[in-house]
């Protein structure tokens, strides 16, 4: 199998504009075994793809930190060729846990550098155990200017060569981009046919800041039938195009500007999730995409939701 060419786009906030491609490979939580994991990277490097996405709170990160660490001792790949993202857990948003928070995530990485850091939530947390849902008795008002302050020392100091955001809304942003010295490179956020956030796509590339897209296929948290990849409107282009719903749903995400994080351990169809760069979409295409009913899958890390998370933004 030959590996695949994978196009990138340039974060423009980070050190020596380093470059991010645009399909990266998720483990978004991960409760498979660390060596199906493991086994599941080393295929992906194989296949082509370079850009891993993680985060304290799944616990992947010890799994693609061994995995990486096999696959540049065998000569698959060397560690410049490689983008690998983490984030920064609710119970470390705090000014002075960040840089601590980085360092133990690169330790468990086995890393010298991330590409890229970000905050996973626009929520704080008191310090102290990981839990899953956050109990809304735990939550603490967000010292957001104190901990962006903590992350771009980070980058200044080569611990990640990007810093971003996650989960967060026009709102948030225009918040931080008030501050920041160094702006957000990136924004990851949940994106999907059945959820196309619109407005803030335009915000964000007003803003020379990259979204990439959790769920692109709209799984994970799914509830019922799934909106974007079972659609009767997906499965019509698809079959126009002779490709999968799966592919129709990265094309789209593609032909929009933004990076995607797909999940997949299965070694088809994470070769499919790669073949979506030699064909297009139709105007007949976009104005069927434009009839989706659209709707978040993602409600938030709390337990109660909070009201104001996303700040009533589509």
């Amino acid at each position: 199998m030959v590996a695949v060419e994978i196009p990138s786009l340039v974060l423009k906030s980070s050190t020596a504009q380093r470059r991010m491609p645009v399909i990266g490979m998720g483990s978004a939580p991960d409760f498979a075994c660390k060596r199906d994991t493991r086994e599941a990277i080393i295929e992906a490097i194989k296949q082509g793809y370079r850009h891993f996405d993680t985060a304290a709170a799944y616990g992947s990160e010890q799994a693609l930190g061994e995995a990486i660490k096999e696959a540049i001792e065998v000569g698959l790949v060397s560690r410049e060729e490689l983008f690998v993202t983490s984030k920064l857990w609710c119970t470390d948003n705090h000014p002075h846990l960040v840089a601590s928070a980085l360092r133990k995530s690169l330790r468990t990485l086995q890393l010298e550098y991330l590409d890229l850091y970000l905050i996973h939530w626009p929520i704080c947390a008191k310090p102290g155990k990981f839990s899953f849902p956050i109990d809304a008795e735990e939550l603490m008002p967000l010292n957001l200017k104190g901990i962006w302050g903590a992350m771009e020392e980070c980058q200044r100091l080569g611990l990640a060569k990007a810093i971003g955001v996650s989960n967060f809304s026009i709102k948030k942003l225009e918040s931080l981009l008030s501050f920041a010295t160094i702006p957000p490179a990136v924004n990851q956020v949940e994106m999907n046919l059945a959820w196309q956030q619109k407005n803030l796509r335009d915000f964000c590339k007003a803003n020379d800041i990259i979204i990439t897209a959790f769920s692109p296929l709209r799984k994970g948290a799914s509830r019922g039938p799934n909106e974007a990849m079972d659609n009767d409107v997906v499965k019509d282009i698809a079959d126009a195009h002779g490709k999968s719903s799966a592919q129709v749903c990265l094309r789209w995400l593609y032909e929009q500007g933004v990076t995607f994080v797909p999940k997949s351990y299965n070694k088809e169809r994470m070769n499919q999730n790669l073949q979506i760069f030699d064909w297009s979409l139709t105007e007949e295409d976009y104005e069927k995409i434009s009839q989706i009913k659209q709707q978040r899958l993602i409600s938030g890390p709390t337990k109660p939701q909070l009201k104001d998370l996303y700040d009533e933004e589509n």
